[in-house]
């Protein structure tokens, strides 16, 4: 089952909090947002609110030993955990989600992120590279990019582990140009 792998992948990411006072399992915590965000929560109480309404089918993979934690503890646990490390975690369980498909067309796309400037701090917008698996219907990652470049410029985003063959020609297909910038 797909979810069962979404467990193994958070396994390898570590758990800040204080021994002590810890009443719910990190992995747990992680999967369920993980799967609530999936299913269009929102926000820290629609995540706990979906943990309380699907909690018979969560308990089929997950311990659990307290059930569902409450959104503060959503909100808190996501404060504290390296954000890098959860990324890693749920890239490669997109990545195996990908490995029993054919080779597809992966697109490539850049956007400015509306209304994500600020005059008054003088902050430019958000700018985001993203790589798409078209046939799938899902977004293999994002990165945000330094100002409103092309997405050739975005080369380093292939380090994160999506490797179509060759990327270069990906790219340049995609952007109808060959030298960055």
């Amino acid at each position: 089952m797909p979810v069962e792998n979404l467990v193994q992948h958070f396994g390898a990411v570590e758990d800040p909090r204080c021994g002590g006072k810890i009443e719910h399992r990190l992995t747990d915590i992680l999967v369920i947002a993980v799967c609530a965000v999936i299913a269009c929560a929102e926000s820290w109480d629609d995540i706990a609110l979906y943990g309380r309404s699907k909690l018979d089918w969560l308990r089929t993979f997950l311990e659990l030993p307290n059930g569902i934690p409450s959104h503060d503890t959503f909100r808190r646990v996501f404060m504290l955990i390296d954000p890098e490390a959860f990324e890693a975690g749920f890239t490669a369980w997109t990545g195996s989600l990908m490995a029993g498909f054919e080779r597809e067309v992966v697109a490539i796309d850049g956007k400015t992120i509306r209304r994500s400037f600020d005059r008054g701090r003088e902050q430019s917008p958000l700018h985001v590279v993203s790589a798409w698996a078209s046939a799938q219907g899902l977004v293999l990652g994002q990165r945000c990019v330094d100002g409103k470049s092309n997405e050739i410029t975005a080369r380093g985003f292939w380090d994160t582990g999506l490797k179509p063959t060759p990327p270069e020609r990906a790219f340049e297909a995609v952007a109808g140009d060959t030298q960055p910038g």
